[in-house]
């Protein structure tokens, strides 16, 4: 096996973590397949004969190209950040999950992180992303965003508390958290608003992302009564859907004329619903469904 084959096998063995790397810092798996992709062509192009951490390596660089892409997407972002609702990573709940799902959700990266992660800017959220999740040190962190280590640290330091303070950490009880949205559900269902309140925490949030065709539908609500009076933003899920996991927590796709129309993810806090993010955009959906849940067919059959 000669130098190539050696370097594009390490690669591979490095890429789900590259990937997981690039998803928390990107919110997209699509830009993140881009970056590890240009990782790849930077390997390509590089003399690495004496880099000793070949892995250590990699991690910088995609973090680099991640940086310079939410830098580049800071510029141009045209629509309101409040309304956008990250990539989910969605999957059945027959409990099977390949090793790349593994690697992207590992630390329970919920929804509800990512979009904190969204509001940070692009070396806060690189420095945190880096030192915090995969242990990287400020040392190797500084030059990629051009500064000091100890001014690297105090980057990571202000995305901790912007975190820690808005991200909700999800009960640990998957079975439990399914019960909570199965509750919210059959409220819903029954038009019983003192049902739905009584699994909504008070100042629950309701994000909704209708992407640029449905603009319309997009919405930020706060409080448990608002989210309540915004119970016609259900009625997509009350016929045919389907129970999913999404990034690992309870889900609901819903499908509307055999097509999944949209996808419903909650974050469960000591049996309260603190956070439901809505992506209503089924174009940008369908590609994140696996092959299974794309199937309208099958989706439709899966009545509640």
């Amino acid at each position: 096996m000669d130098e190539n084959d050696l370097l594009a096998e390490h690669f591979e063995a490095d890429r789900t973590h590259l990937k997981a790397v690039a998803y928390r810092m990107l919110g997209s798996l699509s830009e993140a397949e881009d970056a590890v992709q240009e990782a790849w062509l930077k390997l390509n192009r590089s003399d690495v004969s004496e880099v000793r951490n070949l892995s250590g390596w990699l991690t910088t660089v995609v973090g680099r190209v991640c940086l310079d892409m939410l830098r580049s997407r800071s510029s141009r972002r045209e629509d309101p950040l409040e309304y956008y609702v990250p990539d989910p990573v969605v999957r059945g709940t027959d409990g099977v999950r390949d090793p790349e799902e593994e690697a992207l959700l590992t630390d329970s990266v919920g929804l509800a992180l990512l979009v904190v992660l969204e509001t940070l800017g692009p070396a806060e959220r690189l420095a945190f992303v880096l030192h915090d999740m995969f242990a990287v040190s400020f040392d190797e962190i500084a030059p990629i965003v051009d500064r000091t280590p100890a001014a690297t640290r105090q980057l990571a330091s202000r995305a901790r508390r912007r975190v820690q303070g808005a991200a909700p950490a999800p009960a640990p009880d998957v079975t439990r958290q399914r019960e909570v949205v199965d509750a919210f559900m059959a409220a819903s269902q029954g038009g019983d608003f003192d049902g739905l309140l009584a699994v909504l925490d008070p100042d629950v949030v309701l994000r909704a992302d209708g992407g640029k065709l449905l603009a319309a539908a997009s919405k930020l609500v706060r409080g448990a009564e608002a989210v309540v009076n915004q119970a016609l933003t259900f009625a997509r899920f009350r016929h045919a859907h389907r129970t999913v996991l999404v990034n690992g927590a309870p889900g609901i796709v819903s499908v509307v004329d055999g097509r999944p129309a949209a996808l419903m993810a909650f974050t469960v806090v000591d049996d309260r619903i603190v956070e439901i993010q809505i992506l209503a955009d089924p174009e940008r959906l369908a590609p994140l469904l696996p092959a299974d849940l794309a199937d309208g067919a099958a989706l439709a059959g899966d009545d509640h």
